[in-house]
């Protein structure tokens, strides 16, 4: 189950920062510089990342044995600007008081 974690600690980071990279620079480029460059770039990549978070998700959540609730607001967490940070930290410490063998670099 570590391996997991793992997985969706990095894909979330990831997520939350090429998601930053689109609301803070390319829709303002977009809406105010009449200039979609950013957007068109980052927007589909993006998109590739949120389905790999949603599998990260779903593999950890099955693994942890997260009721349906949890897991689909952890999954909706990748879509709004900062969130997965917050999502990737609270879970985190749950999954280190929930597993008390857990390893001292993820019980932080």
């Amino acid at each position: 189950m570590q391996g997991a974690l793992t997985r969706y600690r990095i894909i979330a980071w990831i997520v939350g920062v090429v998601l930053i990279v689109l609301v803070v620079i390319g829709m303002p480029l977009k809406y105010l510089g009449d200039d979609d460059t950013v957007v068109a770039a980052v927007g589909p990549f993006h998109g590739f990342l949120y389905m790999l978070y949603l599998v990260a998700t779903f593999d950890l959540s099955r693994r942890a044995g997260w009721p349906l609730g949890r897991m689909l607001l952890v999954m909706l967490a990748g879509t709004v600007p900062f969130f997965s940070f917050w999502a990737e930290r609270v879970v985190t410490h749950k999954w280190a008081v929930e597993v008390p063998d857990a390893p001292p670099a993820m019980a932080e």
